[in-house]
């Protein structure tokens, strides 16, 4: 577990420890050398019931302790650790292109993605809202944020498979669904005037493939940290390789820059194929590396689901992702709380086991 510190010049003041250290051992070799008289009655009773020698280093050695953590705070350590997510709204981005209907998966894609999914929204907690976004083409919103499973499972139900795989289009409908604050301008990805065309975005061909920074936002937004978005995440699922629309890198780059993850997932073998759609079969296959770099841009994570077994494990892991959540945490209270617990206990062991007085003398007389 990675730790960091808001003051970390404070830690130089763990030098001290050594020195109170030091300054015990110090007491107590100067009392060895003192010399005490005692009567044989005196000696006697302070003797009787005398606990073992090591109980009278405990208590010292709990305070020792509880400086060494309250010095230690004071340089207010931060950690990264996992907690239960108070809310969350998911984004979920299907693809709903005529490849889904490849038979590697059985039954198809489309069937095995439609009751993974269904699943899915079944496993996630009523605390987060979901939304389902579809592309193919192009994108549109097929169910807007709610947290009606009834109504998420009826709008999975009624995908209507379509040619061409816009997923930079997906991805932003997604984006703009999530954070609609951010005024993201989706008209060069959702109406392309040349939806089928295949391009090379680096090279500045404008057919199909329409650069976001072609016309900028409404509002400029200053760079958010990535993976910063607590509010929510997105989940894109794609079986194909992007024929049309947005460059997705340059998608990921741009929710990266709102702070948004985007967890992919690629669906499907190396080896499916659409039998006789329109008189010709043709071969499917996943854009596995465009999906890793969509993850990694955004510090998200990949999976890979092969059959609908693998789509329904990625999809139960994804469940807990979004329960539980991480976030940098301060834990200078927490430290402090175990110092203070360290200082009672050495209070009440010394009182416990050095309790002199009155009672226990006459206890020891009787």
């Amino acid at each position: 577990m990675a730790m960091q510190f808001l003051q970390p010049l404070m830690l130089w003041s763990l030098l001290c420890l050594p020195l109170v250290v030091g300054g015990y051992f110090w007491l107590l070799k100067r009392r060895r050398k003192e010399v005490v008289s005692f009567s044989a009655v005196s000696w006697i009773l302070q003797n009787m019931e005398t606990p073992s020698p090591w109980r009278r280093h405990v208590p010292p050695a709990f305070i020792a302790m509880a400086l060494a953590l309250l010095l230690f705070a004071s340089a207010r350590p931060m950690a990264r650790v996992t907690l239960p997510a108070d809310y969350m709204t998911l984004i979920m981005a299907m693809d709903v292109s005529r490849s889904m209907l490849a038979e590697d998966v059985d039954p198809s894609r489309i069937k095995a993605a439609q009751k993974a999914a269904r699943e899915f929204l079944q496993d996630l907690p009523p605390n987060v809202r979901i939304g389902i976004v579809s592309f193919a083409a192009n994108a549109q919103v097929v169910q807007h944020v709610t947290n009606d499973r009834e109504e998420l499972v009826a709008a999975i139900d009624r995908f209507q498979l379509q040619r061409g795989t816009a997923t930079g289009s997906g991805l932003l409908l997604a984006l703009s669904t999530l954070r609609p604050e951010a005024n993201i301008d989706l008209e060069s990805a959702l109406y392309n005037p040349n939806p089928f065309a295949y391009s090379d975005s680096s090279k500045g061909s404008s057919g199909g493939a329409r650069s976001l920074d072609a016309k900028p936002d409404v509002k400029e937004r200053p760079a958010e940290p990535p993976a910063s978005y607590k509010g929510g995440a997105i989940v894109l699922l794609s079986d194909g390789r992007r024929t049309t629309g947005p460059d997705p890198l340059q998608a990921a780059k741009k929710a990266a820059d709102l702070g948004v993850r985007v967890y992919t997932v690629g669906f499907g073998t190396p080896n499916g194929f659409i039998p006789g759609y329109e008189g010709y079969s043709f071969f499917t296959q996943v854009d596995e590396e465009s999906l890793k770099q969509v993850a990694k841009i955004t510090e998200a994570d990949y999976f890979k689901a092969g059959s609908a077994d693998d789509l329904k494990k990625v999809y139960k892991h994804l469940s807990t992702q979004f329960t539980l959540e991480k976030r940098d945490t301060e834990m200078t209270a927490l430290l402090a709380g175990a110092a203070l617990l360290l200082i009672l206990l050495a209070l009440g062991l010394s009182a416990y086991w050095f309790r002199t007085g009155p009672q226990k003398s006459s206890s020891l007389l009787a």
